[in-house]
């Protein structure tokens, strides 16, 4: 039905969906830091000048850290998907940070794997949805394990008052459900967007044990970058933890915010919320943490989907002659 509207009305509705979602990412924006309960946003602006964050010095060594923390996120796009089709690295800064703008408003920015396809003709566009799904899998990797072990040395420094009956409840729960629904699937025609169980576990067999290596190690190098982020504006804020202690509780937060399904734009109030208690332990101040959450999602993901408006708003719909 599309093909038999006219070219100009076609173009209309195609540069109309795009301000649509860089209108939509800016509005959640706006309205998430301007209209925050847990922190106004005047009293941010007063808290971060009272601790000389706007230094020339300090915010310098903040964007570096995002930038570093993007260049590897784009690296390893650039690197895993080039088992499908081979890209420059501007073509990698293009999908990532464009999808980052299409996928910010979204649960669990979920958005992001479309947006990324359609940066490829139609014969590419699955297997670049599994290699988007391949490389999440490789970040929430780094952060399950370090989590762990962080969450581990928080009990036993902390003890928190968790129930513990209640948790290993809920974890066999999930582990039983994981293997239930493991069994169904593999007993039924299961498909995720026309693949079959099958055709999934054969591209992930055959992918590159070496990209993956690789993958893992710059998923790795971005967790030092931005948990080493964080723990800088707890310096800058003067709090009394020293690296180890700090990146206890930091690996803790992460891990827990990762497993709560969340709507992205949420997602800095979840970290906040988790975040306040898990540092209460170490008695550091709950307005503290609140503006290192706020500024972290600006820094990394609020910035950058500014850049990734412009990738929206100039993107062109790939040509047959991309197969090569």
């Amino acid at each position: 039905m599309h093909k038999a509207l006219p070219y100009k009305t076609k173009q209309f509705f195609f540069v109309l969906i795009k301000l649509s979602i860089v209108v939509g990412a800016f509005y959640f924006i706006y309205n998430k830091i301007v209209n925050n309960s847990a922190l106004s946003f005047s009293y941010f602006i007063d808290f971060l000048l009272k601790n000389n964050l706007f230094s020339t010095k300090n915010i310098t060594f903040l964007m570096i850290l995002s930038i570093f923390n993007w260049i590897f996120e784009i690296l390893k796009w650039k690197i895993l998907v080039s088992f499908i089709k081979k890209i420059t690295f501007k073509d990698a800064l293009k999908q990532s940070l464009g999808a980052l703008t299409a996928s910010l408003f979204t649960p669990n920015r979920i958005a992001e794997y479309g947006a990324k396809a359609m940066y490829y003709i139609s014969n590419f566009r699955k297997q670049i949805m599994l290699v988007n799904l391949i490389s999440n899998f490789l970040q929430m990797s780094v952060t399950t394990i370090l989590g762990v072990i962080g969450f581990s040395f928080y009990i036993l420094k902390y003890d928190p008052d968790l129930n513990y009956y209640k948790i290993a409840r809920f974890l066999v729960f999930v582990v039983l459900a994981i293997v239930l629904l493991g069994l169904g699937i593999t007993k039924s025609r299961f498909t995720v967007k026309g693949f079959s169980l099958e055709k999934i576990k054969r591209f992930i067999v055959e992918y590159p044990k070496a990209k993956l290596a690789t993958g893992f190690l710059l998923s790795l190098i971005r967790y030092a970058i931005f948990s080493f982020q964080f723990y800088f504006l707890l310096l800058i804020f003067k709090t009394d933890l020293n690296y180890l202690d700090a990146m206890i509780i930091i690996t803790s937060m992460y891990l827990l915010a990762s497993i709560i399904p969340s709507i992205f734009i949420f997602d800095v109030v979840i970290k906040g919320s988790i975040a306040v208690y898990l540092f209460s332990f170490a008695g550091v101040n709950e307005l503290i943490i609140l503006c290192i959450i706020s500024l972290m999602w600006i820094l990394n993901f609020v910035i950058p989907s500014l850049f990734g408006s412009y990738y929206i708003l100039s993107y062109k719909l790939p040509k047959t002659k991309d197969l090569q």
